[in-house]
């Protein structure tokens, strides 16, 4: 049934554009047996996956707050992801959460990961060929939580790493660059990639660079939009357009992760008008 859900919506996405861009690659043994057991040591020491054995992953219930001291989502300069730290930390009150990056190079993927982790956990990244894995730690109502995302490149060598970035991962980002057609085009690619081992992730889809968006003529803005949203409605995703430069839409986005995965509210409005940073759901 899941396999047939998912060739529909492949087949929908082939409709909405003239040319289907099609990911053809052989997945194969990974090159050196050695540093995938170093790697995986590193994993194993580092993160608790969310589910382990084939059994769909479990999180603790938050506690439940005060309607009238719901925390808003609204804003990216609210506190509702306060008391963010780094490093990692074994204690039983701590939830794992990894969130998958995918999308074509030189798009500001990477950019955007360091926009919401900071400058320092960059600095404490691990990085591997095709592979770039950042942290970030934080308080929301009396449990922390813990974000690994994994940044895939976006060239052609990368690509084996897709399977091991997408297993397990609760949310799947696939990205594009507002200013270039080309990428989004791809984003049917990445998507039927990544839901090749990965079915249940939440996904969504982003346009980056939207400061420079802004100053692309009317119909052009307007043209790349009703083709985001086309894309993001076959993919059942929902639809940012953000700015790294700019800090819009950074952290909303994982204000609206972390609202889905734990049931928390989510008050923030749809907004289509073009020319402003796009939210649609």
């Amino acid at each position: 049934m899941m396999a047939k859900i998912i060739h529909r919506t492949t087949r929908k996405m082939s409709q909405l554009c003239r040319k289907f861009v099609q990911v053809d690659v052989r997945w194969g043994v990974l090159k050196r047996v050695s540093f995938v057991g170093q790697f995986f040591r590193f994993i194993w020491n580092r993160i608790i996956v969310c589910s382990v054995a084939g059994r769909p992953p479990h999180y603790r219930k938050l506690p439940l707050r005060d309607p009238s001291s719901s925390l808003p989502l609204a804003t990216d300069s609210d506190t509702f992801l306060a008391a963010a730290t780094c490093g990692y930390d074994s204690d039983s009150d701590l939830v794992n959460l990894k969130i998958s990056l995918l999308g074509d190079c030189h798009i500001g993927k990477t950019t955007f990961v360091i926009k919401y982790v900071g400058n320092e956990q960059e600095k404490m990244s691990l990085q591997m060929e095709g592979l770039n894995l950042m942290d970030k730690t934080l308080s929301v109502q009396g449990a922390r939580i813990s974000f690994r995302i994994w940044d895939v490149a976006g060239d052609k060598r990368s690509l084996d790493q897709i399977p091991m970035a997408c297993k397990d991962a609760v949310a799947i980002l696939i990205m594009f660059d507002l200013t270039s057609r080309c990428t989004l085009n791809s984003v049917v690619g990445w998507y039927s990639e990544a839901r090749k081992w990965n079915q249940s992730a939440i996904p969504i889809l982003i346009g980056t660079k939207f400061d420079d968006f802004v100053r692309l003529p009317p119909d052009v803005q307007w043209t790349i939009v009703t083709q985001a949203r086309a894309y993001a409605k076959a993919m059942k995703a929902t639809l940012f357009f953000s700015s790294a430069t700019h800090n819009i839409n950074v952290n909303k986005i994982f204000k609206f992760i972390m609202a889905k995965l734990f049931n928390l509210p989510w008050t923030v409005e749809r907004n289509l008008r073009v020319g402003e940073p796009i939210i649609d759901f």
